[in-house]
């Protein structure tokens, strides 16, 4: 098969996922679509299955090194991007669907040329559900069947042993904006975050006849927020911290003190131990300002993703192949977001990077987002990948690499949460 001819199927395929984007958990299309694209490249292929639409396949012989190359499957909910799926207001604006492709495309090139076969390590491509953490109802309506025990498709594909042989993980993932020249990102970390409700607890009564009986939980929500809003000084720049404060739940009416009142907020920082300091400060501030108004506030909290610090050794296998290929122009580094990602949990189990790679024009999540360069994205950058393939064999020091365990995992969210 020539390159073009190549191109031309991975560009088809990604269309066709783009075209019928699927939340995460959901995502039985997209998995049929890559699974057949899979098997008419090796009609023998071996394939597990995890997790509700998560699938693994692996090329080549147990080696001392096992590499993942991880995809993810799933769509962001965006009902008015201009390609959204009228039925379930999904749209690939997260740019999941050309790391699909990407996947298939390195996987087809490393399998039709035999190449992974000079390789010192095992690789395996991970297909991953629900890495977007949105459709939250149907996610919890999972949890309560049994059927899943997080959110997040890497961690679950986590707890359920996907990744207890893998050594690193290597990822990919679109980088929004429009480029002049063709781009790729290495060691942009992530932010991690929790997801906070307050419940305040006030005092209802007639807001005309009586007023002076009720204890206002709308206002004491009012005064959380300003003090959240005077708190933003104390905050270090460093942490990049982003607190996001909405009403969730109201049904009140103009003629009743409300007495009660949720507000929802992500908190996210660069690091574990800052995301509990601040997250002792919002539970203060919200106590603080339920006491002041003689009213309650009930708090839960929920962990949502860890922060991802990505392994600047790995990174130099990245810089090493970038050196060497004139076809792409400009490499960003260093370059840390308040965007997060289950890549970050991964990360705290072993060494992590995740490649960023230009292409698209918009932002990433908004209703303009869609890839204008397929060529770089479906044919150069898969190739790229390669050659970063190509630097680690015999090159990995195993002494730079960590591994810990779920239960490790687990002790550190039930840290946080509490």
């Amino acid at each position: 098969m020539t390159i073009n001819e190549q191109y031309e199927r991975i560009k088809t395929l990604a269309d066709q996922i783009y075209a019928n984007p699927e939340l995460g958990y959901k995502e039985t299309k997209t998995k049929q679509t890559v699974v057949d694209y899979l098997k008419s490249v090796d009609s023998d292929i071996s394939i597990e299955e995890f997790s509700t639409t998560g699938f693994k396949t692996t090329l080549g012989e147990k080696q001392s090194l096992h590499i993942a190359f991880i995809a993810e499957l799933d769509a962001v909910y965006a009902p008015t991007h201009f390609k959204a799926d009228p039925a379930n207001g999904a749209a690939h604006n997260c740019g999941h669907y050309t790391q699909v492709a990407i996947a298939l495309a390195l996987y087809e090139q490393l399998y039709q040329t035999k190449a992974y076969e000079a390789f010192d390590f095992q690789l395996s491509f991970i297909f991953v559900p629900a890495e977007e953490y949105l459709d939250l109802p149907y996610r919890e309506q999972l949890v309560n069947e049994g059927t899943i025990t997080h959110y997040g498709g890497k961690p679950e594909a986590m707890k359920l042993g996907v990744f207890d042989d893998i050594d690193l993980g290597i990822c990919v993932h679109a980088i929004g904006g429009e480029f002049a020249e063709r781009t790729i990102e290495i060691n942009c970390d992530l932010a991690g975050f929790l997801y906070k409700k307050y419940h305040f607890k006030g005092e209802a009564s007639h807001a005309g006849f009586d007023p002076f009986s009720s204890v206002n939980a709308y206002s004491m929500s009012t005064l959380f927020n300003t003090a959240i809003g005077l708190s933003r000084q104390q905050l270090d720049e460093k942490q990049m911290v982003r607190i996001n404060p909405i009403v969730m739940q109201s049904d009140m009416s103009t003629n009743v003190i409300p007495n009660h009142i949720t507000v929802g907020t992500d908190l996210r920082t660069q690091s574990v131990d800052y995301m509990q300091e601040v997250a002792v400060r919002l539970d203060k501030a919200a106590i603080g300002s339920a006491q002041a108004l003689m009213g309650e506030v009930a708090i839960d909290t929920q962990m949502g993703y860890l922060p991802f610090q990505q392994s600047r050794y790995l990174s130099t296998f990245v810089a090493a192949a970038f050196n060497k290929d004139e076809r792409i122009k400009a490499m960003l580094n260093n370059q840390a977001i308040s965007a997060a990602g289950d890549i970050g949990d991964l990360s705290y189990m072993m060494p992590c990077i995740q490649i960023g790679y230009s292409g698209f024009t918009g932002t990433i999540h908004g209703d303009d987002f869609i890839d204008v360069d397929p060529e770089f994205i479906y044919t150069v950058f898969p190739s790229f990948l390669q050659s970063v393939l190509d630097e680690m064999v015999g090159q990995i020091d195993k002494n730079q690499l960590y591994k810990r365990t779920y239960q490790d995992y687990l002790d550190v969210l039930n840290t946080l949460v509490k």
